[in-house]
């Protein structure tokens, strides 16, 4: 029988249970066999493993490159999402690895964010959704997780020291929830502590956030690791509830010193043990044998992937898909073609088992009727770049079909900084105006990690095929969906906007002098876009499709403080398809500024020509909820929501209305709280009516809301109201107050 963890922790030296705390190297934790205490094995990966010997970037083992966030987040599936997780599982489990780093689940708060690639939404329930079916996927086969980034972590520019400055109710509406939703649906054995501040407070080191939100609150039991150097002051971070400082040994010292001098509990260390005790029972790849999975099966689910990941933007008079069979020549232009794009740089790289890249699909498929030209350099050779220019006009002039694969070279975006524009590189946006002047038969397949422009070049091509990065399968995926063997179905996570300047932070990203304001609040991409009627190239939840689909027969009803939609979709079309129907939630009568609407719900559908589809979505009380800063907890107010039904936040297709019920914390009335606040209660309104009849004078007070004189009065806190009263007693207001604290308890 195995020892308990209190066996285990007894047999440890004060300095060994500091050393477990920390890294022994890059990778692992100490272990001290002689005491039962293993060492722990981590390796990145959020899209495939990247099994390292220190701290470079090159040199890791071969995995499965699956789509980055970026891609696998457009697909909407979390089935989908969660069979990819478990196949990154198993081959962590094949490479020794117990811990895989990963999801990155962070908010994308601004198209320039330079480590987008890397994160799923600028919602956080598709980024939740994502996040927990990733999770459960990895953790189904044996290994662990370690979600990230806790929090706030939504730009590179100063990412170590930045403090992120924004209020609670946007925290726990926009940035925090994802993880709440991750932490009580999936429970991943880690979480991964952000390198920056959150309102001053270092994330590696936050008492609010590693303990009473994420263990007291959402109730997480697993180990809080620190990202890698993200830890300043080792005592501190023990001390706020993290349990690991990566990576290698450092502060060992300092820990030992800090509880020898009473600084630092000693029961505070031994509850960080304990839980690293536990994660090396819950994930250890040595029980799991050294067995490989299939690179070819694998690679087939990284193909699935990258086809349910792709969003086809703009397909103007079907321009796709290409003929398959014919004699139509079709040009494929573009160093993307050839040289895919599939990633994203910095500390996610996978070196793939196998990479396919369009033009070999395509020619595969369609033999000697592909010709093919770079059209430009990746490093912006310009002398290059003229020539290659006039060697694609010349290839475009005599195709039938031009496909142009351009997007964003390694250098525009990566971890470790932001980038600055969201236009293509000059060269690719020359290449269209070269091709448009040669044909208007043009077809665009994007390859990029973050939100590039489309307005400015939009109009001179027929069809835009967003690729995202797709991962090793990307080519053959791209080829497929091209020619029709398979029917775009991913979905849009973010808006494209028309401009950079019309982004709702371009005046507060990335801030400066180590601060970054989140002025916008919660209104982040659609909930701003949409709220204001700001012109958008393209939606969230945009997304088309080879056929088409119908929506009908809305039934909305109520549940207490929940609600369920209910609705019909139909395949309208000629072919198989797939659509992501989406519910948004839209108030008007609560009693804090909300966005026009917020995501609340959405089903990924399949169905053949002319089947149709029942589709039941539930919606719980914090569908309509908000987070109250003045009642410390989610409220609803009572009253009437409408419900909308769409294909993306601008595609609303169907609309109902529900009463919902109120629910949350009581709203507790202060000496603050304006005197209509007070009337509008029916226990405060008696006892300071009460308290007013009491007092010489005050007949003549005019609270009629109809009046100027009344609106007046009535916006007075009811400390200064008491104060303006001559007969008003010493310690009124505060004798009012527990008056009222003691009525709403007796109730």
């Amino acid at each position: 029988m195995a020892p308990s963890h209190d066996d285990v922790i007894s047999r440890l030296t004060l300095e060994q249970k500091a050393a477990l705390t920390a890294g022994a190297d890059f990778w692992g934790t100490a272990a001290f066999p002689d005491a039962g205490v293993r060492r722990i094995v981590t390796a990145d990966g959020p899209h495939g493993l990247r099994v390292v010997s220190d701290i470079g970037i090159g040199g890791a083992a071969p995995a499965t490159c699956f789509p980055p966030a970026v891609g696998l987040g457009s697909s909407w599936n979390p089935e989908l999402q969660h069979a990819v997780g478990a196949a990154i599982g198993r081959e962590a489990l094949a490479l020794g690895v117990d811990v895989v780093l990963g999801p990155g689940i962070n908010i994308k708060r601004s198209p320039l964010g330079g480590r987008n690639f890397e994160y799923v939404s600028e919602d956080p329930l598709v980024s939740g959704a994502f996040g927990a079916a990733l999770v459960q996927g990895v953790q189904s086969v044996g290994a662990g997780t370690s979600v990230k980034h806790f929090a706030v972590n939504n730009q590179e520019t100063d990412r170590m020291h930045v403090s992120a400055q924004v209020d609670e109710r946007t925290l726990r509406e926009i940035y925090l929830a994802g993880f709440e939703r991750v932490v009580k649906e999936a429970r991943p054995t880690t979480v991964m502590a952000a390198y920056n501040r959150v309102n001053g407070e270092y994330a590696a080191q936050h008492p609010w956030l590693l303990t009473t939100v994420l263990r007291e609150e959402w109730g997480f039991d697993g180990v809080v690791v620190s990202d890698w150097g993200a830890v300043t002051d080792r005592v501190a971070s023990l001390r706020a509830g993290l349990d690991l400082k990566m990576p290698l040994p450092g502060g060992g010292d300092e820990v030992v010193r800090a509880v020898r001098e009473g600084r630092l509990d000693e029961a505070v260390l031994d509850r960080a043990v304990g839980r690293l005790l536990e994660l090396a029972e819950r994930t250890d790849a040595s029980q799991h044998g050294p067995a490989a999975p299939d690179p070819g099966e694998h690679h087939g689910l990284a193909a699935s992937a990258a086809r349910e990941s792709a969003v086809l933007l703009k397909n103007e008079n079907a321009a796709l898909p290409l003929p398959e069979r014919g004699s139509s020549r079709i040009a494929v232009i573009g160093e993307f073609a050839r040289t895919p794009r599939y990633q994203g740089a910095g500390s996610s790289q996978v070196v793939p088992t196998r990479l396919d890249t369009p033009l070999d699909a395509l020619t595969d498929i369609l033999g000697d009727r592909v010709g093919f030209a770079p059209g430009f350099t990746l490093d912006g050779d310009q002398e290059e770049d003229e020539r290659l220019l006039a060697q694609a006009h010349a290839l475009a002039a005599g195709a039938d079909h031009v496909v142009l694969f351009l997007g964003l070279p390694d250098t525009a975006e990566s971890e470790g900084f932001d980038r600055t524009a969201i236009e293509l590189p000059a060269n690719q946006r020359a290449l269209i105006e070269a091709v448009a002047r040669a044909t208007r038969r043009v077809v665009v397949v994007l390859s990029n990690g973050g939100v590039v422009e489309t307005a400015s070049w939009e109009g001179r091509v027929r069809a835009i095929l967003e690729g995202w990065l797709l991962g090793q399968a990307g080519g053959t995926a791209i080829a497929e969906l091209l020619l029709g063997r398979a029917n775009p179905s991913g979905k849009l996570t973010e808006t494209i906007p028309v401009k950079l300047a019309d982004t709702p932070a371009h005046l507060n990203f990335p801030g400066a002098e180590g601060e970054v304001v989140y002025g916008e609040r919660v209104y982040v991409g659609y909930r701003y876009y949409d709220t204001l009627g700001v012109p958008v190239s393209y939606p969230f939840g945009h997304g088309l499709s080879y056929t088409r689909f119908a929506y009908s027969d809305l039934v909305v009803e109520g549940r207490g403080d929940g609600a369920s939609v209910s609705f019909t979709i139909a395949n309208t079309g000629d072919v198989a398809g797939a659509e992501v129907a989406q519910v948004y939630r839209s108030d008007a009568h609560s009693g804090v500024d909300r966005p026009a609407h917020e995501l609340v719900g959405f089903r990924k559908v399949f169905l053949e020509p002319g089947a149709s589809e029942r589709v039941t979505i539930e919606l719980g009380s914090r569908a309509f909820a908000y987070w109250s800063t003045a009642r410390r907890g989610w409220v609803v107010d009572a009253g009437e929501f409408t419900l909308e039904v769409g294909a993306s936040s601008r595609d609303i297709r169907l609309t109902g209305a529900v009463h919902v019920d109120a629910s949350g914390p009581a709203r507790l009335l202060t000496r603050f709280s304006s005197i209509g606040e007070w009337l509008a209660d029916p226990v405060g309104a008696q006892l300071l009516q009460g308290a007013l009849a009491q007092l010489p004078g005050t007949e003549s007070f005019g609270l009629d809301p109809s009046t100027n004189e009344g609106r007046m009065f009535l916006a007075i806190p009811l400390g200064h109201m008491l104060g303006f009263l001559p007969g008003a007693p010493e310690g009124a207001a505060d004798q009012l107050v527990a008056a009222y604290e003691q009525a709403v308890r007796a109730r």
